[in-house]
């Protein structure tokens, strides 16, 4: 079994060991064997997910406070306040034509959990497809909640970009099925958008399927934002959950505020969940995210966005294959998802790295099948610039250079 009873110590626990998510395990790995928690000012957070938390060029300000009073100081409704419901309520309708209500919208306290709300309310009969290469934390959920699944192949062999026909083979022809589907993709930025995004809310909706759709990188591709919803003509006719976030666009990873947009009859369920297992999300977080979202200064954030990463992917990109890494990445998120060079493998690289109080994520940790340190998935690394100011780029493949 992946997960077992950990041995007995001389204070015996009652409780079932389940070990960190993915990016996790690298970072109390980087604490272990630097002494700091990798983000902190003299360390370089290469394997986090999180953007510049200070103002892009031409993007607007971060707000430094947020006013609130004593009646925000009560426990908050399940669902979320009006004011950010109302706020995500206008975001999609104003950039997606999304006809959706405040009803259609749950506010959680970050992505994490409602995705994790959706699977865990999802019947254990339904069967799950994902891709071979996603986001850590899918792989950790389908374990803890005993789901059995697919795996769609996403390798070297197809270039880490799986279409619609390696799904098909995987799609039973009774009975309805469950996508599970980052998008952009993390780790790859492989990006599904335009036809290949519209043809694949078709073929949920066809089928009477389900699917959850995390737009977490929604503005981290290259043509620009782009989201499911604007090819959902009624969600409530639908079985789709699509999952956004205040972390990575909206640069406010430390609010923990994420949202599931999906039919009326799931956010009640979301609601009740809300009230057993979160008892709501922090008011003054929800305000403050409330204000990020206004039509204008979104706008703003969305263009600031893309133009910076993009040119951050690309700068990257350069440097990265002058030193013989073999990349893979797709043109949405702030990562590189790159092959290493030789017989390198990336737990190897880390424990070059950590000696410059630096860490990359193992590619190992981002196969749903988890086949280990051995395996060829562990031959590839997720670099993030994200968090990465423009000044350090030359430090940053200085000491890349030298642990390759």
């Amino acid at each position: 079994q992946p997960y077992t009873i950990m041995p007995q110590t001389q204070s015996s626990s009652l409780l079932k060991y389940f070990p960190p998510m993915g990016v996790y395990e690298t970072l109390f790995k980087f604490m272990d064997a630097c002494g700091v928690y990798m983000g902190t000012p003299g360390t370089r957070p290469w394997a986090q997910g999180y953007p510049l938390t200070t103002p892009l060029p031409g993007g607007p300000e971060l707000p430094g406070s947020v006013q609130f009073d004593s009646a925000d100081l009560k426990y908050p409704p399940a669902n979320g306040i009006p004011q950010l419901l109302e706020a995500i309520t206008q975001y999609y309708n104003h950039f997606y034509d999304a006809g959706i209500s405040t009803d259609n919208v749950c506010v959680f306290a970050g992505g994490r959990p409602g995705i994790f709300a959706t699977v865990a309310f999802l019947p254990p009969q339904i069967p799950i497809l994902i891709e071979e290469t996603e986001y850590t934390p899918y792989y950790d959920l389908l374990q803890l909640l005993d789901r059995n699944y697919t795996i769609i192949p996403s390798n070297a062999d197809n270039q880490f970009r799986p279409d619609l026909d390696a799904y098909q083979p995987a799609i039973p022809d009774d009975g309805p099925v469950f996508f599970i589907k980052s998008n952009p993709c993390n780790p790859t930025g492989v990006t599904w958008r335009g036809d290949a995004l519209k043809q694949f809310v078709e073929l949920v909706l066809g089928g009477q399927h389900g699917a959850m759709i995390d737009e977490a990188y929604e503005f981290y591709n290259e043509p620009g934002a782009e989201s499911a919803m604007q090819y959902i003509d009624d969600i409530d006719d639908t079985n789709i959950f699509v999952v956004g976030a205040a972390t990575k666009g909206l640069q406010v990873p430390g609010m923990r505020i994420g949202w599931v947009v999906a039919a009326r009859q799931h956010i009640e369920i979301f609601r009740n969940y809300s009230s057993i297992g979160m008892g709501g999300v922090s008011r003054p977080a929800q305000l403050y995210v409330a204000q990020l979202l206004q039509i204008q200064r979104v706008q703003q954030a969305r263009e600031a966005v893309r133009l910076f990463f993009n040119q951050q992917r690309d700068l990257y990109r350069e440097e990265f294959s002058s030193l013989g890494l073999e990349l893979f990445t797709g043109d949405g998120g702030f990562y590189h998802w790159a092959r290493l060079p030789g017989q390198l493998n990336a737990d190897q690289l880390n424990e070059r790295l950590f000696a410059h109080r630096a860490a990359i994520l193992p590619g190992r940790l981002c196969d749903m099948r988890r086949r280990g340190e051995s395996d060829e998935s562990n031959r590839f690394m997720r670099f993030s610039f994200g968090p990465l100011l423009p000044e350090t780029r030359a430090e940053n493949i200085r000491i890349l250079k030298a642990c390759l």
